[in-house]
């Protein structure tokens, strides 16, 4: 089950990177309202889930869906390398009111009983209130949710970006697809998302927009509908460091105890993950991650368990109690 992209000529001198504040504060909205694990977020939402009772978010949580169609107006396609949050908002706002009826009906046909809730009631009133509405709320979630942290969030993206960029100069699509994320593989001429949903798009001379994201840290997205280029939404390398910079390195009795690079794994560890990931959302070298966790497991913080094709990595009982005890 794979989704790919098939790359022409063309394709390959038409690919850019790009970053999204609007795209970011979707997503942040979905990282903080919704049942999946907090990942490597979990200071960050313990930070702003006071705040999130006064947002009134729930019209835009219906209309993101674990599963299933979002409003492609909710986050329009990024036309610059770095985004700005009002320009976006403003893009947003000047969404046609025929456009926004007809994204939110299939938005709201895909989840079942969403016409029959508050928020799915109030979301099929006037379009052109509806948008003023949605606009609010999302500039609210900006400004409580992302805003404060934009800085670090920032400058995680642009170093994955800088990063990544360099793989492509040094070693073209190649290097740069073998560095990307675990869950894409490339084989010289299409691109493969694993797992997916069996579907193939030639790009067909469009090119393709790589854009890496803070929030959305747990899964590749691909889109290939309009109004959008063929885009490819992936979480960023480093984006572990994210909202650690905020509060500093992790206390110095367990940077001490530790070193700070084993502290930063183990207070990261809040669910299983593999030896891959953990280099991805650190910006480490997959052989420094391994020598890390090994001395970690010798010391009975972490254990590696098989899942499908790989061994991840949870804290024990014991290092647990060393983190919550930091």
């Amino acid at each position: 089950m794979v989704i790919s992209l098939g790359f022409g000529p063309a394709d390959l001198a038409r690919c850019r990177f790009a970053v999204s504040p609007a795209f970011e504060t979707l997503s942040a909205i979905r990282d903080a309202t919704g049942s999946q694990g907090p990942g490597a977020h979990a200071r960050w939402l313990d930070s702003v889930r006071p705040a999130l009772p006064g947002l009134g978010l729930d019209p835009i949580v219906l209309l993101q869906p674990r599963r299933g169609y979002t409003p492609d107006f909710l986050a329009p396609p990024p036309t610059a390398p770095v985004g700005d949050f009002d320009a976006e908002l403003t893009r947003i706002a000047a969404t046609p009111a025929p456009v926004v009826h007809r994204e939110i009906e299939l938005a709201l046909r895909h989840t079942p009983g969403a016409r029959d809730t508050p928020a799915g009631r109030l979301l099929l009133g006037d379009p052109a209130e509806v948008l003023s509405l949605l606009t609010q709320l999302i500039r609210g979630a900006w400004e409580t949710l992302v805003a404060p942290h934009w800085p670090l969030v920032r400058a995680v993206l642009e170093a994955d970006v800088a990063h990544q960029s360099r793989r492509l100069a040094e070693g073209g699509l190649d290097a740069l697809f073998a560095d990307l994320h675990p869950t894409v593989r490339w084989t010289g001429d299409t691109l493969i998302r694993d797992p997916g949903g069996d579907e193939h798009h030639d790009l067909d001379g469009r090119g393709l927009i790589l854009m890496p994201s803070v929030f959305k840290w747990d899964e590749v997205i691909v889109i290939t509908d309009a109004p959008w280029q063929p885009t490819l939404v992936y979480p960023a390398r480093g984006l572990g460091n994210a909202f650690e910079a905020r509060r500093g390195t992790p206390a110095a009795a367990l940077t001490k105890l530790v070193g700070r690079t084993r502290a930063h794994l183990l207070t990261g560890l809040e669910e299983p993950v593999s030896t891959s990931r953990l280099a991805h959302r650190h910006a480490l070298a997959l052989g420094t991650v391994s020598e890390h966790l090994s001395v970690l497991r010798d010391a009975g913080m972490v254990v590696g368990e098989r899942h499908r094709h790989e061994i991840r990595y949870r804290r024990t009982e014991l290092g647990d109690r060393v983190v919550q005890g930091h």
